[in-house]
């Protein structure tokens, strides 16, 4: 089983849910309307199930930060965590972190700015995306949802989402930025209204 190491703050979740999350394989053969997906290029679409877990992994958020709140527990502690290894999902074993590497948010949000033209987003969508993302997983490719065990930059639920932008996901920023970028021009539009949708339901 994977351990995982917490970066910042208590306890209060369920591990085994987030490593089961992230691992998860595809419950069933992808259906007509998923190949329609598929051949139409259109890979951001609502996903009901991922979006389920997304708004579960919401609620036992908040239902653990009022139960801290109410036991003066409460603290700026994270909402990631960092997996020993890249979880695994969809064919791809888990992978150790590449040796002497370590995660530099500074150099992932450059890789982003410069991006950003390439999908057609001006740069007035950069302070949204910076907030969304400082958010989801402070720009570390490395973590992993405590809750719901979505994955990266991005938080892909599942992280194997990701192997649509490149087979190197589990621990290439540049991959998960590019996936992440896709998916929300394809979903969104745009950063800002990603931010603002995040900034309603905890979630994108």
């Amino acid at each position: 089983m994977l351990s995982l190491v917490i970066v910042f703050g208590g306890g209060g979740f369920v591990v085994n849910r987030a490593i089961e999350n992230a691992n998860r394989p595809p419950q069933e053969p992808p259906s007509i309307t998923d190949l329609g997906r598929l051949a139409s290029g259109d890979l951001y679409a609502p996903d009901p199930e991922a979006d389920l877990l997304k708004a579960e992994a919401e609620q036992a958020y908040r239902a653990d930060k009022l139960k801290k709140d109410r036991t003066g527990q409460a603290g700026k502690g994270l909402d990631w965590v960092v997996p020993e290894q890249a979880p695994a999902g969809d064919g791809f074993p888990a992978m150790n972190f590449p040796p002497g590497s370590d995660p530099s948010p500074g150099s992932n949000k450059a890789t982003a700015k410069a991006m950003l033209a390439s999908f057609g987003f001006g740069a007035d969508q950069w302070g949204c995306l910076e907030r969304l993302w400082h958010k989801e997983s402070g720009w570390n490719e490395r973590a992993m949802n405590r809750y719901s065990g979505a994955y990266g930059i991005p938080q892909s639920l599942p992280g194997s989402k990701m192997a649509s932008a490149g087979a190197d996901w589990q621990t290439n920023a540049a991959t998960q930025i590019k996936w992440g970028l896709g998916y929300i021009k394809g979903r969104y539009g745009t950063p800002c209204a990603a931010w603002g949708h995040s900034q309603r339901v905890g979630w994108y």
